[in-house]
């Protein structure tokens, strides 16, 4: 569809014996490319949507279990739990055994208090940070 051009309306018979005025749309069409330009959604097939979250109990184990089982990947902040040791140590426990165990995923810890949770198909690689990437020309 071009820009500009609206959607196509079909007049049907039956409905102009019932209602004598023809129906009109009630609003436009709008590009949710254009609303939503950030929207976590992948642009292309196979690309991976990189979600942030705060683990603040052991409730939300769930949510990224599902992010990466749907192939994304999930930036953790555990700031919150890491104090309460046994909560915190059941919930790593859980999500190693969820994401390395049944999905072959892998966790990654950045810091003191973050993790990142790899679907399979994507690994970390120690000491990217310090190389020198040169411009494509």
């Amino acid at each position: 569809m071009e820009e500009g051009d609206a959607p196509r309306w079909m007049d049907m018979p039956s409905i102009a014996e019932s209602q004598p005025e023809p129906i009109v749309p009630a609003q436009q069409y709008h590009d949710l490319g254009d609303l939503y330009p950030d929207a976590p959604v992948p642009m292309m097939r196979g690309e991976a949507i990189i979600h942030r979250a705060v683990l603040h109990d052991s409730s939300g184990i769930e949510k990224l279990f599902d992010w990466v089982a749907e192939g994304d990947v999930a930036i953790v902040e555990l700031k919150r739990l890491i104090h309460r040791e046994i909560e915190f140590a059941n919930c790593i426990a859980r999500l190693q055994e969820l994401i390395e165990g049944d999905l072959g995923g892998s966790l990654v810890q950045v810091g003191e208090d973050r993790l990142v949770l790899l679907p399979a198909g994507l690994a970390a690689v120690k000491g990217v940070e310090n190389e020198i990437f040169a411009p494509d020309a």
